[in-house]
């Protein structure tokens, strides 16, 4: 052999030893030896961590949940069919992200982001982790500017507040879903992105809210996160923590945000099913123990960031679903004792047809008069304590056969008060239209008109006002009711009460 092929070959060899590694790469991987109602139990995964991503042979994507001493429970997220005993597991060091960015406006995804609307594929370049600790105390702000809702019953007398999380409760069927649709549909033109997050629902339900939300140009402004009844408990479960994520990214962003669960009994439902198949012991009605931390982890995130962090703010509008108006039940008061007020919704209020069917005496907002602006904290600052006399005095009338003067006339205003507060579904009011209509009224001005005749003559004073727009501008501009304005809404009202007598 020549010495040149001779160190041809020692040059190759040596070529290949210089880019050979010989650092082998390490997998955390085991098998599958257990697999139940989407609840898998794998052995070997040493090195994982809690809610990190697990992939299987079959591509099918889980999160570990339940980490033991020899062995990891994992829970569906896709795939479930595929995934048979004895297959491969592998850890990808990777916590559960969701995309963010301003391209999710007007989409429908489900709990991790996909789209399902069929609108095309979407590329996120960013992404936020759907846990996150929430912020703390030194990086907020009081909660001080109003998130008007539209309806008069809420503004003027259980205000939100941005960066408030107020609670809406009550029976199925009495117009809970109504009231937060009603609230994203007041957001237009307001800078404010809105995140409805359905959990647990039918297909159809979900599908009527988001065609009347872009039929009425809101979805310009919402991101709609599902997760099906049909979906598996951990889709339900990771739902309302991915839709906050996506409020998050605009809080964080120096803008604003609404987010709407609907509802979290459902998701506590589907936390409670995932808990028993990953054999965490019961406790009261069948909860885990952590069920409290399920929800206070997730509302917690909602907030009003200071000058610092630009000012952002996430308003949130948690649902929970009562039965038989058992507000004692274990779910009821946990969200209860974490929210910042709640907006009780009664069944025979509804079924009376006095809708929006809120129970403004026992709903309560614990800002109050911070969410208001001042001309409305001004004309409603004695109308609960009013309609609360109203309340009692009506009660009691029942039983009398007799009643003087004064106590007709304070029944017959409260009546006047109550029709007022009535309000067709996808019909929000400005809240300077409310400041007029609560003077109105707490003026004494209709209590020259009918009871029958209010809703007429409260749909007059608002074309009166669309006429003479200064009123309006000169409330809306400064959230002040200036004298001039004043006195031309008192000409306005005394033409409109006169149409009506």
């Amino acid at each position: 052999m020549s010495n040149d092929l001779l160190n041809n070959i020692i040059s190759e060899v040596e070529k290949k030893l210089d880019s050979t590694s010989v650092n082998p790469e390490i997998e955390n991987v085991w098998e599958v030896f257990y697999l139940w109602d989407g609840v898998a139990k794998v052995s070997g995964l040493r090195n994982v961590a809690y809610n990190e991503l697990v992939e299987f042979e079959s591509g099918a994507v889980w999160v570990a949940l339940n980490l033991e001493e020899h062995y990891v429970w994992v829970v569906i997220l896709s795939g479930f069919l595929s995934i048979k005993e004895g297959e491969k597991a592998k850890a990808t060091a990777k916590t559960l992200e969701v995309p963010v960015w301003k391209g999710l406006v007007g989409r429908v995804v489900d709990a991790l982001g996909n789209p399902i609307d069929g609108l095309g594929e979407m590329k996120s370049t960013e992404k936020y982790p759907i846990e996150r600790v929430a912020t703390g105390v030194m990086d907020r702000k009081s909660v001080h500017e109003p998130m008007e809702t539209g309806l008069k019953a809420i503004d003027a007398l259980v205000p939100v507040g941005r960066g408030q999380r107020e609670l809406i409760i009550g029976d199925r069927q009495t117009g809970k879903t109504q009231v937060a649709i009603d609230a994203i549909l007041n957001q237009k033109g307001n800078g404010v992105t809105c995140v409805y997050v359905a959990i647990g629902q039918k297909e159809a339900k979900v599908a009527r809210v988001v065609e009347e939300l872009r039929a009425r140009g809101a979805m310009d402004y919402t991101i709609v996160v599902v997760a099906w009844a049909s979906d598996p408990a951990s889709m339900q479960y990771l739902a309302p923590y991915a839709g906050c994520a996506m409020a998050e990214y605009f809080m964080f962003n120096k803008g604003h945000s609404l987010i709407i669960y609907d509802d979290l009994t459902k998701q506590a439902n589907a936390y409670r099913e995932m808990s028993l198949l990953l054999r965490r012991p019961p406790g009261r009605e069948a909860y885990p123990w952590d069920v409290f931390y399920l929800h206070s982890r997730l509302l917690e995130r909602s907030s009003k960031l200071n000058d610092e962090l630009g000012n952002g703010s996430m308003t949130a509008l948690p649902i929970i679903e009562t039965q038989a108006w058992d507000v004692s039940a274990y779910i009821p008061t946990n969200v209860i004792s974490i929210t910042d007020g709640q907006i009780f919704l009664e069944s025979d209020l509804f079924n009376s047809g006095q809708k929006p069917a809120i129970n403004v005496w026992l709903s309560v907002s614990r800002v109050w008069g911070a969410a208001q602006i001042k001309a409305m904290k001004k004309v409603s600052g004695t109308l609960k304590l009013d309609l609360a006399q109203y309340r009692e005095l009506a009660a009691f009338s029942q039983f009398a056969s007799d009643l003087d003067p004064a106590t007709r006339a304070q029944l017959e205003r409260g009546e006047r008060m109550m029709e007022l507060l009535k309000q067709g579904v996808f019909e929000p009011v400005s809240v300077a239209k409310q400041t007029c209509v609560m003077y109105a009224w707490g003026k004494g001005f209709f209590d020259k008109i009918e009871v029958s005749k209010i809703k007429k003559a409260e749909s007059d004073l608002y074309l009166s006002l669309d006429e003479e727009k200064t009123i309006i501008e000169s409330i809306s501009k400064d959230g002040k009711m200036s004298e001039d304005a004043e006195n031309k809404l008192k000409d306005v009202i005394a033409k409109v009460v006169e149409l009506n007598k």
